[in-house]
């Protein structure tokens, strides 16, 4: 087999139990947490068990084909990946979507660790049936589904990218000030913040918003019917922002749109504390977004890869 891959990337995120061991020191200290406020601590053993199974058993059979380095999801952020390399997530499919934006287009074989718990949208594979979309990848007979990445690139040079959606506001419950420039026409606001989904993502945050609408209309005895979400393509985002407040000093006519490639959102910050830029709802992964940054939000020129069966 010839292949281009040196090595393969293998990823994981601490389960349950691990981060609650981490936090109280020890499983039994644990243990008597989760079942002094009345929860079921075997459950949290189960999956850990599952887990360490199928993650072990994915271990086992990538190393008999290639070379593989564990790293946990803590330090995506600061990995260095190459196009000589291949990517194997294990884990649930948020782990997928954290993953995605570090990779830079690198091959991405996503494995569904319990498929009994989890129901893995962007988890094609399973520990019995990955190794062959391994050594399709090395084999460069894979093929792929590729997912287009939101972009939010700030005025000195910073970026972050997302896979399923990019919030842009302030840190904590107060209202975010800002300027929103889309189509050519400009507003101030003071609302919650914006959200920008990709087609990716459009199943999730930006779906509870449209929840959220139907239900008022519903609530109002609305004869309406509710509009139906629109339909993304791969190439297009959508924004939508959340709970703008009209006043003398702010407005609410710019409050949803879609963006094409070509087409950005711009927001000036007007907030002189507090104010971010996350994605994917990891709320330590973000940019400060502080008055005169100035973030443009569009479509990433880097696409996900994910292979597919």
């Amino acid at each position: 087999m010839s292949s281009g891959i040196d090595y393969a990337i293998l990823v994981r995120n601490k389960t349950r139990l691990e981060q609650l061991i981490e936090r109280f020191n020890t499983k039994a200290q644990a243990r008597f947490y989760i079942e002094s406020l009345g929860g079921e601590f075997a459950d949290y053993e189960r999956e850990n068990d599952r887990f360490q199974e199928s993650f072990s058993l994915v271990q086992r059979r990538l190393s008999s084909v290639v070379k593989n380095k564990l790293v946990e999801r803590a330090f995506l952020p600061s990995f260095l990946f190459n196009p000589k390399q291949l990517v194997v997530v294990v884990g649930q499919d948020g782990l997928v979507a954290n993953t995605a934006k570090y990779v830079g287009g690198i091959p991405i074989i996503a494995v569904n660790p319990d498929p009994e718990r989890y129901d893995g949208v962007l988890l094609p594979f399973t520990p019995d049936d990955f190794l062959r979309a391994v050594e399709r990848v090395m084999a460069g007979k894979h093929q792929v589904r590729e997912a287009a990445l939101a972009e939010a690139r700030l005025n000195d040079g910073q970026r972050l990218l997302a896979f399923n959606d990019l919030f842009i506001g302030a840190a904590s419950h107060v209202s975010a000030r800002y300027r929103i420039g889309y189509q050519d026409e400009e507003e101030s606001h003071s609302s919650s913040g914006v959200i920008v989904s990709t087609k990716s993502g459009s199943t999730g945050w930006l779906s509870s918003i449209f929840n959220m609408t139907a239900g008022m209309r519903r609530f109002l005895d609305s004869d309406e019917v509710p509009t139906a979400q629109p339909a993304l393509a791969e190439n297009e985002l959508m924004f939508v922002v959340r709970e703008a407040f009209q006043s003398k000093r702010t407005q609410a006519g710019i409050t949803a749109g879609i963006l094409g490639e070509y087409e950005p959102l711009l927001i000036e910050s007007f907030m002189p504390a507090n104010g971010v830029i996350f994605s994917d709802g990891v709320e330590t992964d973000f940019l400060q977004f502080n008055a005169g940054a100035i973030a443009t939000i569009s479509v990433a020129p880097e696409k996900a890869r994910l292979v597919v069966k």
